[in-house]
């Protein structure tokens, strides 16, 4: 039978379960969007960005149950979109990135987006194919499939040439979809030497990452039979609920809050699952793990890099850690945790209070939006937060009670995440709230996005925390430099931006509008009206992450280089920068 390329990969992207496509149509990728407004189960959502596009789908992977595609065109749309495509890259999300490509039916040479997209997506991709027969078509998108779902996860690059898309060829069947799954076997041995060397430890303590989001349940199991702590990396907020009484919250270090800090601090052997001990979970990698080290990852290539392992156990945590759970809770009596979770609760009211007390002037306390959002807010709700100060002041003033309810760009660290994201999210999971956390700086560089949102009558809240700067780089700037260079960005009338674009606005000036203010945005959500909130925060006070960060890098430098630095700092606070 003769079929179109197009045809061909929308029978594939039924078949893995896809239910969006996000991009824009141009002339190398119109059949494909002409099939997919064919099909009954797919929906090609219009974006006015590439870069939205890449966001969106990483949302959708990480939030619904299927895969996150994308549908662009080459060259321009593919480099729009690779800041994306390298967040899911980093962040281990799953995503399809199908790209149409020029004819390779004709010689003439400069065609128009004529790039070697292959070479341009390789750094940034698990694997990229280019579709060259019609035969091909089907089993490439399967193959692209259980590459980007299978181990670590990832994103893939298929590449369509418009004239496989526009003519017909031959193809002998349209196969189904035999789902590959690739788990490693965990070996007996392992779990037992970890589950001995948590018990024999005085003090053990658990680290968790966005991997063990699956397992909650028996990671809380684990933790109240050895009466453990339990810190996370950002993206493990969503891995462990911050209502259990043995959460202390992100990272264990200077960089963390003193609940994760002081619980950790005699911390002598540690469990530490799906997370790479990067940079930012780290505090620069200022928070170093015990000797004796259990780490549990998929990707192999993560054990014993940053620091080494007692024992390392490469697999899926969600076949290590429930294993790893019989075997600890097999070990001795339950230990008694209560003066464990006394002092993490203490700790939590103490540093929650000092933020609380904090003079706010006439902005808006950071510590009491989030208490009113915690209140109100469904336990379920999606938090999604972009790249900046605001990212820690949610991770350190937010908790997050549901698995797998909030993320945030993080190893690849790309501002303009948060908008798009929230609108993948919403998405694929209709039914629950979605949240946005975003500073000013990022809004301007997607805040376009939330055109898209009101087009599909979507009921999404960004709360923009709007200062007039970028204040994370500034106060990164700010303490060692006593000035800041080319943070204060331009302003922006929130009310006539969210008028023009379709959305409800409301205003959050000082702490007395909190309440009121979180209200009326939920009630314009629930009716499926997008939401821009207008917050006029207060940066004043700076999170333990930028201090202690700030710290760990500070340290690092040799005698002549700290003089040299803390001497001009203070040249500059006495006679003016």
């Amino acid at each position: 039978m003769k079929q179109t390329a197009a045809r061909l990969v929308r029978h594939a992207l039924e078949n893995i379960g896809a239910e969006f496509t996000f991009g824009i149509p141009g002339v190398h990728n119109i059949e494909l969007y002409d099939e997919l407004k064919a099909s009954e189960t797919i929906l090609p959502v219009l974006v006015t960005h590439e870069v939205g596009a890449a966001f969106m789908a990483d949302a959708v992977s990480r939030v619904g149950n299927s895969i996150g595609v994308l549908a662009i065109v080459p060259a321009a749309g593919i480099t729009h979109a690779m800041s994306g495509v390298g967040e899911a890259c980093l962040d281990g999300v799953p995503m399809l990135v199908i790209s149409g490509g020029i004819r390779t039916d004709m010689q003439q040479k400069f065609q128009l987006h004529d790039v070697d997209q292959q070479a341009l997506m390789k750094p940034l991709t698990k694997a990229t194919y280019r579709i060259e027969r019609y035969e091909d078509a089907i089993p490439t998108l399967y193959r692209a499939y259980n590459m980007a779902t299978t181990g670590e996860p990832g994103p893939v690059f298929i590449e369509l040439p418009a004239n496989l898309q526009l003519l017909t060829g031959e193809v002998d069947e349209m196969p189904p979809f035999s789902p590959v799954v690739e788990r490693p076997a965990i070996k007996s041995a392992d779990i037992r030497d970890a589950a001995e060397l948590l018990s024999g430890a005085k003090h053990p303590g658990i680290f968790v990452g966005w991997g063990a989001r699956f397992v909650a349940d028996d990671i809380a199991r684990i933790a109240e039979h050895l009466g453990a702590p339990v810190a996370t990396t950002l993206q493990g907020l969503a891995a462990f609920p911050a209502n259990h009484p043995l959460h202390t919250g992100m990272s264990f270090g200077r960089s963390a809050v003193p609940a994760a800090e002081n619980a950790f601090k005699d911390c002598d052997a540690m469990l530490a699952v799906g997370t790479r001990f990067a940079e930012i979970c780290t505090g620069s990698y200022g928070s170093v793990p015990p000797e004796n080290l259990v780490h549990i990852d998929i990707n192999p290539a993560t054990l014993n890099v940053n620091f080494p392992a007692k024992v390392a156990i490469a697999g899926d945590s969600r076949d290590a850690v429930p294993a790893l759970a019989e075997a600890v809770c097999a070990i001795g009596n339950p230990r008694d945790q209560d003066a464990t979770t006394l002092q993490i609760a203490n700790d939590k009211a103490v540093y929650r209070k000092e933020w609380r007390d904090h003079d706010n002037g006439d902005r808006v306390s950071p510590c009491r939006l989030f208490d009113a959002l915690r209140e109100q807010l469904d336990d379920d709700a999606i938090v999604i937060a972009d790249d900046g100060n605001h990212t820690f002041l949610t991770a350190e003033l937010m908790p997050i009670h549901a698995g797998g309810s909030f993320f945030s760009p993080t190893d690849f660290n790309c501002m303009g995440y948060c908008v798009p994201a929230t609108i993948g999210a919403k998405l694929s999971a209709p039914g629950k709230q979605v949240v946005g956390v975003v500073g000013d700086g990022a809004f301007l560089m997607t805040g376009l996005e939330t055109v898209t949102a009101a087009a599909n009558e979507l009921g999404i809240i960004w709360f923009v925390f709007n200062d007039g700067e970028l204040a994370q780089i500034a106060q990164a700037q700010e303490i060692p430099y006593q000035r800041s260079t080319c943070t204060t960005i331009g302003s922006l009338d929130y009310e006539a931006f969210a008028k023009s674009t379709g959305c409800a606005y409301v205003g959050i000036r000082c702490n007395d509008d909190i309440s009121d203010g979180v209200s009326s945005a939920l009630q314009f959500a629930n009716n499926n009206m997008p939401v821009i909130v207008d917050v006029r925060i207060d940066y004043s006070k700076k999170t333990r992450f930028t201090l202690g960060t700030l710290k760990t890098n500070i340290d690092r430098f040799d005698t002549r280089t700290k003089a040299r630095m803390i001497g001009r700092a203070l040249y500059r606070k006495l006679f003016g920068a």
